[in-house]
């Protein structure tokens, strides 16, 4: 396991406080609000420290409520809304300053057979063919301040291959699609949940870009608020953070000031694993 990675399991290691409640924290970086892939990691595995080890977690809807934090603790209240034969179902609300800025439904089920069938996977380059994060951000050097290209060329928890040029390199008009390649940076510990919410960890980094990729909107453009408003998934097959994940993902509509995307993750061999849902904020701000 890499160091970044092994900081990341740190992370999601949160601390229990009472039979519900637990604490977690967020890394010592000069961030001015908490990653929102983080908080939905940790309220995921919250709200799995309270379900039996027979559960898997197959869906989670949350709303991210207000920006969070980074230089206080975060506290995780789990409700044990209903436990059922087949399926579990808990509600975590987050917790800074005595107020919510999270909350989380997740709902877990027993291992049963049913009906198959599933979209085809894409056909796209395999990681292998594609440049690694660095090696794509290179040759564009000279458009980030030291600041920014410190930040840029340190080794990530998530390891990334994009299959065209990222939204915040080439932030000129096209339609809004991308596939990614993601996956933990070393070899996880053989925990389904631990992969789980790491995937809802890197479920955030890239699909709200996939809104925005039609409009022209760079990163550094302060003429626009963009912020992610929800953030649904939905675990349909067994998967392993540490493998390669496809990560397609596309926008359908934006309007009244929100973009929203949906994102299809697959397995090397072709399953599909996990289908997300996020809308976000694309408010444009006043002159």
């Amino acid at each position: 396991m890499t160091k970044v990675l092994d900081d990341l399991i740190e992370l999601l290691q949160i601390e229990q406080l009472e039979v519900n409640l637990f604490r977690g924290h967020s890394p010592d970086e000069r961030m001015q609000r908490v990653f929102g892939g983080q908080v939905a990691a940790q309220a995921l595995i919250a709200a799995g420290r309270t379900v039996d080890d027979d559960r898997h977690v197959h869906s989670l809807h949350s709303y991210f409520l207000r920006p969070g934090d980074p230089r206080v603790p975060i506290i995780f209240d789990v409700d044990r809304i209903r436990d059922g034969k087949s399926f579990t179902t808990r509600r975590v609300v987050a917790i800074q300053h005595g107020k919510a800025i999270f909350n989380l439904s997740a709902s877990f089920q027993v291992v049963e057979d049913g009906p198959e069938h599933q979209y085809e996977m894409p056909e796209v380059a395999p990681p292998e063919e594609l440049p690694t994060f660095l090696e794509r951000v290179t040759p564009f050097r000279e458009r980030f301040s030291e600041e920014i290209w410190s930040w840029l060329e340190r080794e990530r928890p998530i390891e990334s291959r994009s299959c065209d040029a990222p939204r915040w390199i080439d932030p000129n008009p096209r339609p809004p699609e991308q596939h990614v390649w993601f996956r933990a940076n070393g070899e996880l510990p053989q925990d389904p949940l631990l992969h789980a919410c790491v995937v809802a960890y890197a479920s955030d980094l890239t699909l709200l870009d996939t809104a925005v990729m039609p409009h022209q909107i760079n990163y550094t453009d302060d003429t626009f608020q963009v912020a992610s408003l929800d953030h649904a998934m939905w675990f349909h097959r067994p998967l392993l953070a540490d493998d390669w994940l496809l990560y397609h993902q596309k926008s359908p509509s934006a309007c009244g000031a929100r973009g929203i995307a949906e994102g299809f993750i697959y397995a090397r061999d072709g399953r599909l694993c996990v289908t997300v849902i996020q809308e976000g904020l694309m408010r444009p701000r006043p002159a």
